[in-house]
């Protein structure tokens, strides 16, 4: 309940920056960028199995060829009354793992080579716990929708900036504060951003307490956050950092230089682990 609560303010939050930009500059530019974040982000959203995969280098595998896997797969589906998902594998040595599709009839699920080599079955059953969990929550159109506002808010923000350089002068004789429009045009774009991370964190814990109401327990996907982040250090990935968000653990963990929380759009793994133990989900 807090998450989705949290998710519905950090939403109305990206809105209102929208309202505040369109009060300094006017409505005209608003309507174009909303125009073109629906077409990008709904292009998006709508092909967002087939671009993840893709981007994963991610192949569909057979039952013949992956038996353990789809019996850990068709055991939570039915657990979860959801239609059963594809199946794809990444080559990729480092543990790891991610979800996609517009709803549950689309559904796909991905693992790497190395997730099915590290954890053991009632770990990757964790996993894909909260995998599952993504798509039935609806957290591709979530963040699709996040990703829309955001993008407007960076358009219209850049509008106003460029309208407000070059009318500077006569917007000031009409009363008009220069300085407030790029102010605004600057800082907009970097809350929206912080505002997304902020949203995609809160979709990472709802995940996480789904996928641990849906087994019954939070201990074997805490075991195997505490596993995919330790390997994720040690072995890299070659991911676009677009796609990055849409794994369990960020697979660039060992490359990145260590931040504030504040730009990551992971939560901390050792607090997902302590709420996982604590029943705190």
């Amino acid at each position: 309940m807090t998450n989705t609560f949290k998710t519905f303010v950090l939403l109305a939050l990206l809105g209102g920056i929208i309202l505040g930009i369109g009060s300094l500059f006017g409505q005209s530019g608003l309507v174009i960028a909303l125009v073109i974040a629906l077409l990008l982000v709904g292009g998006s959203y709508w092909f967002s199995d087939k671009m993840a995969v893709a981007a994963a280098g991610a192949k569909p595998v057979s039952e013949q060829e992956a038996p353990r896997l789809y019996a850990i797969v068709r055991e939570l589906a039915a657990r979860d009354n959801v239609p059963m998902p594809r199946i794809y594998l990444s080559p990729a040595a480092q543990p790891n793992a991610f979800a996609t599709g517009r709803n549950p009839q689309h559904a796909v699920v991905a693992v790497t080579a190395g997730l099915m080599q590290a954890l053991n079955d009632d770990e990757i059953r964790g996993v894909l716990a909260h995998e599952m969990s993504h798509v039935k929550n609806r957290d591709i159109l979530i963040g699709s929708v996040a990703a829309g506002l955001a993008m407007m808010i960076t358009f219209a923000a850049r509008m106003a900036m460029w309208g407000a350089i070059f009318t500077g002068g006569s917007r000031d004789n009409e009363g008009g504060n220069i300085f407030g429009i790029l102010a605004m045009a600057i800082l907009a774009p970097i809350a929206a951003v912080l505002l997304q991370m902020a949203l995609s964190r809160s979709r990472e814990y709802q995940a996480d307490a789904s996928g641990a109401h849906l087994i019954g327990t939070g201990e074997p996907l805490a075991r195997a956050l505490e596993k995919i982040e330790a390997y994720a250090k040690q072995i890299p990935m070659d991911v676009n950092p677009a796609q990055a968000t849409a794994y369990i653990i960020n697979p660039l963990t060992g490359r990145k230089v260590s931040f504030a929380n504040l730009f990551s759009t992971h939560p901390p793994t050792a607090d997902r682990i302590a709420r996982l133990r604590s029943g705190r989900y």
